[in-house]
C-alpha cells in the first residue's frame, strides 16, 4: 500500500529508534553547556572520554542532539525491501530541503518554509505514486512540485520529516526496551575527532554510535546492525547551521487537489 510506504518515509528519520541513542532518561542537569549560555561554555569543551561512563557519553550526546537549532541528515538503511537513502537539512522552525528515495517507490525532493511544504518526485516515484496511470503522470508533471497536502494523510507523511523537534524527542526519548552501552575507542568521521559507543538492545540489535570529542558533543555517525535486516548508516553534520530555503515559483507548482482532479482525466 502506498500509505505503508509514505509512512516509512516518515520513518527514515527515526532509524535510529531501535536500539541506539534512543533509550535511556534524557533529562538534563546541564542545561547552560547544552545551550552555551554561561562563561564556561565560550571555553572550548571536550568530552573527557576517559573518566565518563558509556551511559555518560550517550546522555552528553541525546542532550546535545536534543538542544540543537538545525542539522544535516545523510546515510542509508536497507532492509528487506530494499535501500532506503536519505539527504536532508532541517531546523527547528520545520525548514527543510533536501532529498530521499525509498526502495521499489524512488526518489523526491522535498522544501518546506516552514509553513508550505513542496515534493518534487522523479519519473520512478511518479510512476509508482499513480498506479496505473502513473507513467502519464510522470510525463504530465515531470519537473514540477506538489504542495497542499497536509490534510491527505497519505501525503502528510512526507513534510513530517521536516520536523526537528519531533525527530529528536523521538531519538533522545526513552524508549522502555533494555539494553547496554559500552564505551568504544577514539576515532575520526569525516574530519571530526570522535569516541565510539557500542549499544545493543534486548533483541541484540547492535548500533555503533560516533560522538564529537571536541565542542558539543554531537552524535555525527550511527551505524545499525540489525538482526533482521535494517542495516545501514546516518550521517550527522552542519549542526545549528542556519537553513536558506528558497521556494520554487508559482508556475513550478501544483496544488495537489487539482493534481488529483486532473490525475483522474491523465
Amino acid at each position: 500500500m502506498l500509505s505503508k510506504r509514505l509512512v516509512s518515509t516518515a520513518a527514515i528519520c527515526l532509524l535510529l529508534a531501535g536500539g541506539t541513542a534512543a533509550c535511556g532518561d534524557n533529562k538534563s542537569d546541564n542545561k547552560s553547556d547544552a545551550k552555551g549560555g554561561d562563561a564556561k561554555a565560550a571555553a572550548p569543551q571536550k568530552l573527557d572520554t576517559d573518566k565518563l561512563s558509556a551511559q555518560d557519553i550517550e546522555k552528553q550526546a541525546k542532550d546535545a542532539l536534543a538542544a540543537a537549532t538545525a542539522l544535516k541528515i545523510s546515510g542509508n538503511m536497507a532492509d528487506a525491501d530494499g535501500k532506503m537513502e536519505i539527504n536532508l537539512a532541517l531546523d527547528n522552525k520545520s525548514q527543510c530541503t533536501g532529498t530521499m528515495a525509498m526502495p521499489g517507490m524512488g526518489k523526491f525532493e522535498i522544501i518546506s518554509d516552514g509553513k508550505t511544504s513542496y515534493v518534487k518526485p522523479d519519473k520512478d516515484f511518479w510512476t509508482n505514486l499513480g498506479g496505473p496511470n502513473g507513467a502519464k503522470a510522470a510525463e504530465l508533471f515531470k519537473g514540477r512540485y506538489l504542495t497542499g497536502f497536509d490534510s491527505d494523510p497519505e501525503m502528510k507523511s512526507l513534510s513530517s520529516v521536516c520536523n526537528l523537534a519531533d525527530f529528536s524527542k523521538k531519538i533522545t526519548e526513552d524508549d522502555g526496551k533494555d539494553g547496554k552501552v559500552e564505551k568504544g575507542s577514539a576515532g575520526n568521521v569525516n574530519g571530526v575527532k570522535t569516541f565510539s559507543l557500542k549499544a545493543t538492545d534486548s533483541k541484540g540489535e547492535v548500533s555503533t554510535i560516533h560522538v564529537a570529542t571536541e565542542g558539543k558533543p554531537y552524535p555525527v555517525r550511527i551505524e545499525h546492525a540489525g538482526t533482521k535486516g535494517g542495516n545501514g548508516q546516518i550521517d550527522f553534520s552542519d549542526f545549528d547551521k542556519p537553513l536558506t530555503i528558497q521556494a520554487p515559483s508559482a508556475d513550478n507548482v501544483i496544488d495537489f487537489a487539482k493534481f488529483k482532479d486532473q490525475f483522474k482525466t491523465a
